[in-house]
């Protein structure tokens, strides 16, 4: 399997203006989404059908062609000789072939680089528990996990066993052991791969998605035996996140789930990327910190109690989405208008501006 030239071109082309993405689709030019923002190649020719065939199917062997065209879509990853990794979801629209193509450094960043909080430091330190990362889609999540999984692999003499779909970063650097499975290449799925992974001697259990009940169930399962588990899950907030944790399940089992989450959560973390005066992108969080407050709110249903006590725990290093953006104003690196658009409440982002 080798690169076709003219999509190695389109690639390189995407590390030069350090894009995030890149899309084929039929009837459009290539299109860059850079600092989140979707940028046309008007230099290149608009995409007819047999020019995506080219282009896509270079990307993937005849076992991934064969899935492609008796599933319609496929989830992939491809490594470039400079060490570039590319995240692939092809997919069919208007019966032609189309793919967004996700670039992923081959270093991966660290916390401070990426101007996380300082908090994600102490739970690279956890050895139990569940930590998820939550967010819209390119957003951060899968770039956080990294950053906190490299720190872990590097400080501590842990077993890591993370479950993807696709594999994204890869650890080189472990004082322990890392090991990484690819659902459909390594294991059929998330739950799959989470039944068994308790007899593989893990510390740490990362899981790409918490896809369904029994994929959170194992987790949860496993971050109750004295593992520290971390997932990520595509949900805006804190209380949204529980929520739809316990609305995955049925009536009858969502009492036994509510006491596993109070027991077992840990943290949330929530991340949105905005757009950063001058350019780039520079990360707004909220960040809630399962104490014994939250834990009771939990317990007792009253999952909308949680907001309140995101406002009044900043000494325990929580935040609210509003009071990060709010910051970043203040600092002069976000403008008001673009964190109005990224804000959950923009009334209480005015308050406390």
């Amino acid at each position: 399997m080798s690169i076709s030239q003219p999509l190695q071109r389109l690639l390189a082309e995407a590390v030069r203006q350090n894009a995030s993405d890149l899309h084929i689709t039929v009837g459009s030019h290539p299109m860059l989404r850079i600092a989140g923002e979707l940028v046309p190649l008007d230099h290149e020719g608009i995409v007819d059908p047999a020019s995506a065939e080219e282009l896509i199917s270079s990307l993937l062997n005849e076992a991934q062609r064969a899935r492609l065209a008796s599933e319609r879509q496929l989830d992939c990853a491809h490594s470039l000789p400079d060490g570039t990794r590319i995240r692939v979801n092809a997919y069919f629209q208007q019966n032609t072939l189309a793919a967004a193509m996700r670039l992923i450094p081959a270093t991966i960043r660290g916390i401070d680089e990426l101007n996380l909080p300082p908090l994600l430091h102490g739970m690279a330190k956890l050895t139990q528990g569940l930590i998820l990362m939550v967010g819209p889609a390119g957003h951060g999540k899968s770039t956080t996990t990294a950053a906190l999984l490299d720190e872990i692999a590097r400080t501590r003499a842990a077993h890591i066993i993370t479950i993807e779909d696709p594999i994204e970063h890869v650890f080189s650097r472990a004082n322990g052991l890392v090991s990484q499975r690819e659902v459909g290449a390594d294991t059929r799925s998330f739950a799959d791969g989470l039944r068994t992974v308790l007899r593989q001697d893990p510390d740490v259990i990362m899981v790409g998605e918490m896809r369904d009940a029994e994929s959170i169930a194992t987790a949860m399962t496993a971050a109750e035996t004295g593992h520290l588990v971390i997932s990520t899950l595509h949900t805006n907030s804190a209380s949204q996140t529980i929520d739809r944790i316990i609305d995955t399940f049925p009536p009858e089992q969502q009492q036994q789930v509510v006491a596993q989450i109070a027991a077992t959560l840990v943290a949330t973390f929530s991340e949105r990327l905005v757009p950063r005066v001058g350019g780039g992108r520079i990360p707004a969080f909220e960040i809630m910190v399962a104490n014994p407050a939250v834990r009771n709110l939990i317990r007792e249903h009253k999952i909308f109690g949680i907001d309140s006590v995101l406002q009044t725990g900043g000494t325990e290093g929580m935040t609210t989405l509003e009071r990060s953006l709010a910051q970043l104003v203040k600092e002069k690196k976000v403008a008001a208008d673009d964190a109005e658009r990224f804000a959950l409440n923009p009334g209480e982002l005015r308050k406390l501006l």
